[in-house]
């Protein structure tokens, strides 16, 4: 039988852009932690997060996805179970 990837309907409450191209992700259920993003930022719409001035600028969009002024944004789920150890 396949494994079904976990979803959950807790939600981002809080992101903060920290050095080094990470982010600070809690969710409202009480996961928190850091992803580190410092290896995945290519492709046209992650290249302007190379400027850390602008990764700062991280905010919480009406979807609950992290997200940057350009439109780019990250997956909620996948950074849920990552922050699980999935």
């Amino acid at each position: 039988m396949e494994a079904t990837p976990h979803t959950t309907s807790a939600k981002v409450i809080r992101v903060e852009a920290r050095s080094g191209y990470r982010l600070f992700v809690e969710f409202s259920d009480g996961v928190a932690g850091e992803i580190d993003l410092s290896t995945r930022l290519f492709g046209s719409m992650f290249e302007p997060l190379e400027d850390p001035s602008f990764f700062a600028k991280v905010r919480i969009d009406e979807f609950g996805a992290p997200c940057w002024p350009n439109g780019a944004d990250l997956a909620p789920d996948a950074i849920y179970e990552r922050l699980r150890g999935g």
